[in-house]
């Protein structure tokens, strides 16, 4: 993980930045001190008060940061066999068979239009989370998952070139466009404007006794919803090309606008907290996309001083806040950084990535425990004992998205140590194999199982999240600048340069294999610089080959190894990636410990006691404490974990000795139909 003061090292070594004109010396603000001048008995008595950050207005003027790197877009980049390119067929099967009709269907019910019985369809609306009003009862985020499925309809096709895909999305954005249309050509959501009167009325009030009457509660979380449709027709526009779409958030951004600016910002404040998501960004985004600031002044209502402040201020305080609706909220402040140079903007999302990194992470990448941060940083042994709903999977996809943000500012790779932590023990592991189905949350309370979202009753946020990450697979293998290319993760796929004529090839079946090979197709000799990420979790620099002559030059763990010559067709690069056991403990109970094999974590295989398909299938998390399971414990050998774990006979296997019960050990990702653990504790 990136430390505080790794930042500091990062930007002493980069030249560039020194040599960046200084700002004019300005007057300091009013009641502060100049720093020029002597230290007086207030500030040296703590007196002078310490003015947050976003103390006062906001007010945007575009300034557009230039970024170290960016990645390819999606439709150069193709993955070849392997576990991720199962993992993009499995989402890809599931999305085939989710209906249109049945997606939409709410938000015809809202726009009094026939809900799609005539071509055929003799459904009712989708079920669970998108459940649609009966009369009696309701759900008050119907309509999320029809976000999220455009989303990923785009970058699907974006991905694979799949064109029922974009038809799909397509056709869903002109029948949305048609609900637009009848509310008004403004306001587009699967519920009633009466969600809205409730939020404006009730925000900011006591909330009532349990069991009143729905119309005296807040609702659930209306911009959240409303985000997710705003970002799919954002995503359909932008990488799916749907000129439509962009249409259709223009209309809703225009009411999303409206709406805000009628609201003084003492009650905004009160109204931002009720879960709203990433409201911000997807405005910010379409401030960007159209060049209109409009857009990002609206966005800037929807920064919330009670969270953003003490992140500036470099305090974590986020203990007692809802992890997943607050992520959203930093992407959005990175965003914010990048289109205006807001340095506040910076500070929030750079910090907060170091406290939830380094503090609030689990050893598989996840955050989070019953969709909160329960503790202080740093207590996530006695977290791990509050709840067994731990790392809601949400969370880390929203994670890397904020750790991609921060890459493109400095090109650091340690960034990609955390990404590729994330995404081969969490995100992999979290697809059904086959169906597609994705979880909720990845409990690591030692005897827990993975449970399943069904084919369609269930629509959690995971389950929007999940079609989306799995559409996205290759988003994030190879980035640029106008020098050359980086090699990120290690992925079979290829990269199409066709800007350069340059063709990159990435064979491998890493993590199966410690090694990667990397094979150019160029129309003719292209120079550039290739960059190859060496990763932190090796011992020492790794040996690598050009054209089967190993190179002279090395790099350290956790840097690049710059390559920069003419390439031609067949010039090929191999580098060995050599893993090794290493454990590491909760950082407030040395003895609870995780054992990884280079950047996997390593579970134990506890078999499947207890199990039954309900309990699997359909749940949204696993109820570990109801069926406990005693867990063995361990007595290290020595300080090496290889003098007491040894291989196995299966690749990625290893088995304890020496134990009073011994144990296989595999990747996490490769347990999906038995019980687990992931921490042990250890003497």
């Amino acid at each position: 993980m990136i430390t505080r003061r790794g930042f500091g090292a990062i930007v002493a070594a980069v030249p560039a930045l020194a040599q960046q004109p200084l700002a004019p010396q300005q007057a300091p603000p009013v009641g502060i001190p100049d720093p020029n001048t002597s230290v007086t008995p207030a500030m040296r008595g703590g007196t002078i008060k310490v003015i947050p950050p976003f103390e006062g207005p906001i007010e945007f003027t575009r300034k557009d940061v230039p970024l170290k790197a960016r990645p390819f877009p999606m439709t150069q980049v193709r993955l070849l066999p392997g576990i991720f390119h199962d993992a993009q067929d499995w989402n890809q099967g599931y999305m085939s068979r989710l209906d249109a009709d049945r997606l939409l269907y709410n938000f015809r019910v809202n726009a009094g239009l026939p809900t799609g019985q005539s071509q055929g369809f003799a459904g009712g609306g989708p079920g669970n989370w998108e459940r649609p009003s009966d009369g009696t009862r309701t759900t008050e985020l119907r309509g999320h998952f029809t976000g999220h499925f455009l989303s990923a309809s785009a970058q699907l096709w974006a991905s694979t070139g799949d064109k029922d895909a974009k038809a799909k999305g397509d056709e869903m954005v002109a029948e949305l466009a048609k609900c637009q249309e009848k509310l008004g050509g403004g306001y587009l959501s699967a519920f009633p404007t009466s969600f809205w009167e409730r939020l404006d009325r009730l925000a900011g009030k006591p909330r009532p006794a349990r069991g009143a009457d729905l119309s005296q509660t807040i609702p659930w979380a209306p911009f959240y919803t409303i985000h997710k449709i705003m970002a799919g027709m954002f995503d359909m526009y932008s990488v799916g090309g749907n000129q439509q779409a962009l249409k259709v958030l223009e209309g809703m951004a225009d009411w999303a606008d409206t709406w805000t600016a009628s609201k003084s910002d003492e009650h905004m404040q009160d109204i931002l907290n009720t879960e709203y998501g990433g409201m911000a960004e997807v405005l910010y985004n379409l401030s960007a996309a159209t060049n209109n600031d409009k857009w990002a002044k609206a966005g800037d209502r929807f920064t919330k001083k009670v969270f953003v402040n003490p992140l500036a201020m470099g305090r974590d305080e986020l203990r007692g806040l809802h992890t997943n609706t607050h992520i959203p909220q930093v992407i959005a402040a990175a965003r914010r950084y990048e289109i205006s140079g807001d340095r506040r903007f910076y500070d929030v999302a750079d910090f907060f990535y170091y406290t939830v990194s380094t503090g609030r992470t689990y050893v598989t990448g996840g955050t989070s425990n019953g969709e909160g941060w329960l503790t202080q940083p740093r207590f996530l042994a006695h977290e791990l004992k509050l709840s067994g709903a731990t790392a809601e999977c949400c969370c880390s996809y929203n994670m890397l998205k904020v750790a991609r943000h921060l890459y493109s500012w400095d090109a650091d790779p340690r960034y990609f140590d955390y990404y590729e932590r994330t995404l081969l023990n969490h995100r992999m592991g979290t697809i059904q194999p086959k169906t597609g189905h994705t979880q909720y949350y990845m409990s690591l309370t030692p005897g827990a199982w993975r449970t399943w979202c069904s084919e369609d009753q269930s629509f959690w946020c995971c389950t929007g999240s999940g079609v989306e990450e799995y559409s996205k697979l290759n988003d994030s293998i190879y980035w640029h600048d106008d020098a050359g290319l980086f090699v990120n993760l290690f992925i079979p796929s290829e990269l199409n340069w066709s800007e350069k004529g340059f063709r990159l090839r990435q064979e491998t079946k890493f993590p199966m294999e410690p090694a990667t090979a990397l094979v150019v197709t160029a129309e003719k000799p292209v120079q550039l610089a290739l960059r190859l990420r060496i990763p932190g979790w090796l011992q020492q620099a790794p040996a690598v080959k050009l054209n089967g002559k190993v190179l002279d030059a090395t790099a350290t763990p956790g840097s690049y190894l710059a390559i920069s010559r003419p390439w031609k067709t067949g010039d090929r690069i191999e580098m060995a990636m050599p893993m090794h056991l290493s454990v590491e403990a909760m950082p407030d109970d040395a003895k609870m410990q995780a054992v990884l094999y280079g950047p996997l974590v390593l579970a134990g295989d506890l078999g499947n006691e207890g199990l039954t398909d309900r309990m699997v299938n359909g749940q949204e998390g696993p109820n570990t404490f109801r069926l406990q399971l005693q867990v063995p414990v361990f007595k290290a050998a020595g300080d090496d974990p290889a003098s007491w774990i040894k291989p196995a006979d299966q690749p990625l296997t290893f088995r304890t000795t020496g134990q009073q019960k011994d144990i296989t050990l595999s990747p996490l990702h490769s347990i999906t139909d038995k019980r687990y653990s992931v921490y042990w504790q250890v003497s």
